[in-house]
């Protein structure tokens, strides 16, 4: 496919748009480099990844493709001996978990037995390397800072680092506090200028304290300086600080040499998470666009079912059914200007480059596509000033273009075929490229107004007339396509409905030869046609609905004259089975007092005659055939569970499962009554519905609690002020006496601004800065009234 056609079809927009859903660059980058294929299997395989994946959705709603990053290059200047810094790291550390959580996802689907054969090959790929995760998570926190853990050395540098600034904190805290301090300092705090500690002085005052000056306000009447007696401490401080750094950069070191022994399986992880991630935002995208899977065919057939354009909304865009390559191969739409022929002709090419590119298309369930090696589109003006070429020169360049490597395997659009000349010549024209096209084997669909097209496809084999519907009575256009039916003018109905007199009507359709008069009237015959048949199929359709409705209702009443059926036979059984029951204890009465007479009496009666007698009674019971089984020996087609309403057929009363106390007992409740009753003797009605109920109350997670400090770290100044004012609230609300805000060392500015918000704060009793195991100057301690 070369380029021009992509852009004249604006396939690139629904690149853009693509590219949206995407959740990582190395997507994004795939996405920006796809272009539809020519190959029948290729295609195929496109589609069904992009189906798997639209399965997937549908059934979980997502799939866990954040946290991926492009980390080739941190790969290859780990490769050549390079020192990868902490976020570099923590990124590798990202992806390599997003792999994992991708291929547990993918494995998680198998188990329920979904089948995605293309996304299990894609997750068999994703390496493991958790052991590389996990030491990086180790030295280093999601935020991209060396923890204390990351080795011993450095646990008590950083110990030896807080102690050491506490002395220092502590000497300055007396400086500030003596009593004199008020009137030779600008402000009583401490702030940091050169990665030293150092106080406000007015400029009158220098010489006071002594030590080094290391900055000064802009108005030159504050100068940052560090006192004589913490000169030493800093230097101290700041060898801890250096040696901190060395044993930060060896860490990483060690970490980025682990990163380039797994620099194969990094990069190939790298690659298989972007073509995940490439093949969900074409599933996300098609689930979007509310589009379907078609049918792929290299047979030329193109069966788009209520097809959309891509680029317009939805609830704008018509659907229109468009066939193409079986019993024709070559479609002439007419039309008025703005009907929507070129809408038409866009979306059908359009939409063969989307199919290629395996990308769902917009259209209904069963709709289908051709693979074409070739797709040439000639559409709108593109008339070129440099060349001072007119509109029709212009077009007839890019036929004469498309005519020299069109064949058999290619697609031919063209938009106002023959427009910008004289409109015998260019109908000529016209007609004879598109016999030119049609002969070659190529599905060309083209639109004109030239009205000697109209008859076209009546002489022409595997040639259809097609049109883009005009509503005269609102003089609009509808934007449907009607396949087998050439547009009308309608010139002379629009001028009547805009009050034209019919005389000057009369007088127009006097000057048109009978031949054009011959045309339109069979047009109009065939549009009456063409209403009347649709009126029969809604006709038609609608008996098909009723005919439908009264076999469901008829299937039903089967099915409950079964069901009542079954209950007569079983409440008859029942009401039988008691007479058995009387006449057998009867019977056995009267063969006790024969045996009791026998006894007392001498009677010659024998023991095997009463045998006999009892059989003979046994015998005479009648036998209940109902025609069916008894439901009592019926099997359970469904497992009882806890909640299930049942029938208890001992008493014939409804009740429901309360749980199962043996291997076939459960306990019962009917109304007020709980008894046990065996599982033969219950028969299942249907399950608990299970309803949604609101609690009363919501009771918040941890995640709502006001916690004991706040982290202002990495906040832009702005925002961590504002985060400060809020944060304050909810410690109040919550009755908190203290909370630490933490705000890190880096220059002061941030800890300077904190400090003056809390000095004004109606409620906050005192601040102060952390001390060692507090976090040091990092953290401003602060209490409550």
């Amino acid at each position: 496919m070369n380029t021009k056609i992509l852009k004249t079809l604006e396939f690139n927009k629904i690149l853009v748009q693509l590219e949206e859903y995407a959740s990582s660059v190395l997507g994004a980058e795939k996405i920006r480099s796809l272009k539809p294929s020519v190959t029948l299997d290729e295609v195929v395989v496109m589609q069904n990844e992009t189906d798997e994946a639209a399965h997937v959705l549908r059934l979980k709603g997502h799939a866990p493709l954040s946290g991926i990053h492009n980390i080739k290059p941190h790969v290859k200047r780990a490769e050549i001996g390079g020192m990868l810094n902490a976020l570099e790291l923590m990124q590798t550390a990202s992806t390599i978990y997003a792999g994992r959580s991708m291929k547990r996802f993918i494995e998680g689907l198998l188990e329920n037995e979904v089948d995605i054969p293309i996304l299990e090959s894609k997750a068999d790929q994703i390496v493991l390397l958790t052991d590389l995760e996990k030491k990086i998570k180790n030295a280093i926190d999601e935020s991209g800072e060396v923890l204390d853990s990351a080795s011993e050395a450095l646990r008590s540098i950083r110990q030896q680092t807080r102690r050491s600034e506490g002395k220092i904190r502590e000497r300055l805290e007396g400086l500030i506090r003596n009593r004199n301090a008020q009137k030779m300092l600008s402000d009583s705090i401490i702030t940091i200028r050169n990665e030293r500690y150092v106080i406000p002085v007015k400029q009158e005052y220098r010489g006071h304290y002594g030590g080094i000056v290391h900055d000064q306000s802009s108005s030159g009447q504050t100068l940052f300086i560090e006192p004589q007696v913490i000169v030493e401490l800093n230097n101290a401080l700041r060898e801890l600080q250096l040696k901190e750094k060395q044993e930060i950069d060896r860490i990483l070191a060690e970490l980025s040499a682990k990163v380039a022994e797994s620099a194969d399986d990094l990069y190939h992880l790298v690659d298989v998470l972007g073509e995940l991630d490439f093949i969900f935002a074409k599933a996300r995208f098609g689930k979007e666009m509310k589009a379907t899977k078609p049918k792929i065919n290299q047979d030329g057939i193109i069966r788009l079912l209520k097809a959309r354009h891509p680029l317009l909304p939805i609830e704008e865009a018509v659907a229109n059914d468009i066939t193409l390559g079986e019993e024709y191969t070559s479609m002439v739409i007419t039309g008025p200007n703005t009907g929507g022929k070129t809408i038409t002709l866009k979306t059908v090419g359009l939409l063969t480059l989307m199919g290629q590119a395996g990308l769902q298309i917009p259209a209904s369930e069963g709709s289908e596509i051709a693979v074409f090696g070739k797709v040439f589109a000639d559409i709108g003006d593109e008339q070129s000033i440099e060349q001072s070429l007119s509109t029709f020169s212009s077009h007839m360049v890019n036929i004469v273009d498309i005519l020299k490597k069109v064949d058999r395997d290619s697609l031919v659009l063209f938009d106002e075929l023959g427009a910008g000349t004289d409109p015998q010549e260019g109908a000529a024209l016209a007609i004879s490229i598109l016999d030119d096209v049609y002969q070659r084997g190529a599905h060309v669909v083209a639109t004109t107004h030239y009205p000697e097209l109209k008859a076209y496809g009546y002489n022409r084999p595997g040639v259809i007339n097609a049109s883009v519907e005009f509503d005269v009575e609102t003089l609009r256009p509808t934007y449907r396509l009607l396949i087998g039916v050439p547009g009308r003018s309608n010139a002379f109905e629009i001028s009547k409905r805009l009050g034209l007199s019919e005389s000057v009507i009369s007088s127009a359709r006097l000057l048109i030869d009978t031949e054009s008069n011959e045309v339109e009237n069979m047009i109009a015959s065939l549009e009456k046609s063409r209403r009347e048949a649709e009126h029969d199929y809604e006709e038609a359709h609608d008996y098909l609905r009723n005919a439908e409705k009264l076999f469901q209702d008829l299937q039903k009443q089967m099915i409950e004259f079964y069901e009542r059926k079954e209950k007569m036979y079983e409440e008859a059984e029942a009401k039988a089975g008691k007479v058995i029951e009387k006449a057998k204890a009867e019977a056995e009465g009267v063969m006790s007092e024969l045996r009791q007479m026998r006894l007392e009496g001498g009677t010659q009666i024998k023991e095997h005659e009463l045998i006999e007698a009892r059989r003979k009674l046994d015998a005479a019971l009648p036998k209940l055939d109902k025609g069916t089984e008894n439901l009592k020996g019926k099997k359970q087609k469904r497992e009882f569970q806890a909640g299930d309403e049942v029938t208890v057929t001992t008493f014939g009363q409804k009740g429901h499962l309360i749980e199962k106390m043996g291997q076939d007992e459960w306990q019962v409740q009917i109304g007020i009554l709980k008894m046990k009753v065996q599982e033969k003797d219950l028969v299942f009605i249907k399950a608990e519905e299970k309803k949604e109920t609101k609690p009363l109350a919501t009771v918040k997670g941890r995640d709502y609690h006001v916690k004991l400090e706040l982290d202002l770290r990495g906040e832009r100044y702005e925002d961590a002020l504002f985060m400060v004012e809020k944060y304050i609230d909810d410690a109040l609300l919550a009755n908190y006496p203290r909370v630490s805000i933490i705000h890190g060392k880096g220059t002061g500015a941030l800890r300077t601004g904190v400090t003056e918000y809390l000095k004004h704060h109606r409620s906050v009793k005192r601040i102060r800065l952390g001390e060692a195991g507090e976090g040091g100057s990092g953290v401003t301690i602060v209490e409550f009234k």
